[in-house]
């Protein structure tokens, strides 16, 4: 493998370890903030980067803890799903890359983007809803809307981890011949 190769896979391997940071401290704050706004309601003007969910709140506590787990799961879900490309980056092995550890690891990758998109749908549909029956709760788009890139991610990478698992059925052959 090239010089150039291997220094975009560690370029890769960094990136997705910042992205994974990122997203666990997302996760983190968005978990404190919403225990922390169930004792001084007063925070709910700016749970997270501005999302201000103060009217949910006072009028329909049921769906602000509704909406709020939705955003959290999502959230959780999407940190979970780089931890999985961190490991990926941290089992592969170049010399030998069909292996059944990599393939499941794409299969789990594909599964949880198809959670993701499946979950961000939900809560896009459960927004809807709300804003239908007149609350502004507008600004929370932003947590779920990137639904069809997730879904078109998961079709995409169990396509993979299933050539990947012929992969490794090619190299096993190849070994076992040699």
């Amino acid at each position: 493998m090239s010089k150039n190769n291997n220094f975009i896979l560690s370029v890769l391997n960094v990136l997705s370890w910042i992205i994974f940071i990122g997203l666990c401290v997302e996760a983190g704050a968005l978990i404190f903030n919403f225990v922390f706004t169930l004792f001084k309601p007063i925070a709910t003007n700016n749970i997270y980067k501005g999302l201000n969910l103060s009217d949910l709140f006072e009028n329909h506590f049921p769906h602000y803890i509704g909406l709020m787990s939705l955003v959290i799961v999502i959230s959780l879900l999407k940190a979970y799903l780089f931890y999985l490309v961190v490991n990926i980056f941290m089992k592969l092995n170049l010399v030998k890359p069909f292996s059944s550890e990599i393939a499941k690891l794409i299969e789990k990758i594909s599964y949880e983007a198809l959670a993701i998109g499946i979950v961000s749908a939900v809560a896009h549909h459960y927004t809807k809803r709300l804003i239908h029956s007149g609350y502004e709760v507008n600004q929370i788009e932003e947590y779920w809307n990137d639904i069809a890139a997730f879904l078109m991610m998961a079709a995409i990478l169990f396509v993979i981890s299933q050539i990947f698992r012929k992969g490794i059925e090619l190299q096993n052959e190849n070994d076992l011949t040699v």
